[in-house]
């Protein structure tokens, strides 16, 4: 079995969580075989001191069973 990682930024107005299950949903409409997910690096916009949208940087790891061919 081989694993491959993809890399995506996912985005919420509510928090980091909303965010990291934004890119694993978003990577899951075309990915199958998600077996884990890495966050490496969590930011925010800022608007009148308050947070406005939090961003979460995820590294995707699934199985790439076609390389088993």
């Amino acid at each position: 079995m081989h694993v491959k990682v993809v890399e995506l930024v996912g985005e919420s107005p509510h928090n980091w969580k909303d965010a990291v299950e934004q890119a694993v949903a978003e990577a899951s409409r075309e990915i199958r075989n998600i077996s884990g997910v890495e966050v490496y690096n969590l930011t925010a916009n800022v608007e009148d001191g308050k947070l406005t949208e939090f961003k979460a940087n995820v590294k995707i790891a699934y199985a790439d069973h076609s390389a088993d061919l």
